[in-house]
């Protein structure tokens, strides 16, 4: 073995040549709307409706959960904002999953039971948030996703997310 393939396979050994998988990073929820969301680390999901406690949730729309990835946060603290999960109003915090590139229709497994299916994928800002107002942009229009509960259950931080 050369000493280039010997390296490698020391950095595969030391990293357990595991995936990582994408998981939830904050539980977002809020009584009003056009707020942040406190980061309540654990939520309720109903079937149809959304969190329990949450402004947005409704059977009467196709936007009851939001999404928004850490990596798309991570933008924001890079242009100097002082931002965290539940600051864009989003639901669902998530880390290792490229939610953008999922299409409307897709299907996400949460944690053991929850099953959501993209609705939309970005937002209409009619007005300019507090975040564009700071920094002059804000990502939840172009990088937030939106899904309707197709069986509920509890979600919590920590919890594995896919896309099935």
């Amino acid at each position: 073995m050369n000493h280039l393939a010997s390296e490698n396979m020391a950095k595969l050994i030391k990293n357990d040549n595991k995936p990582k998988l994408a998981e939830i990073v904050a539980v977002c929820t809020s009584p009003l709307k056009q707020t942040r969301k406190t980061n309540t680390e654990v939520g309720v999901i109903k079937e149809n409706y959304g969190f329990i406690g949450d402004a947005h949730s409704s059977t009467a729309t196709h936007r009851q959960i939001s999404l928004l990835a850490q990596e798309s946060i991570d933008k924001m603290s890079e242009m100097g904002l002082d931002v965290h999960p539940g600051d864009f109003a989003e639901n669902l915090t998530t880390r290792g999953i490229e939610l953008v590139s999922l299409t409307i229709g897709t299907r996400i497994k949460v944690g053991d039971s929850t099953i959501l299916e993209v609705t939309q994928i970005g937002k209409e800002c009619h007005n300019r948030c507090a975040i564009y107002q700071q920094a002059g942009d804000c990502i939840m229009p172009r990088e937030g996703i939106f899904a309707r509960v197709i069986t509920g259950g509890e979600i919590k931080t920590g919890d594995k997310i896919r896309s099935l």
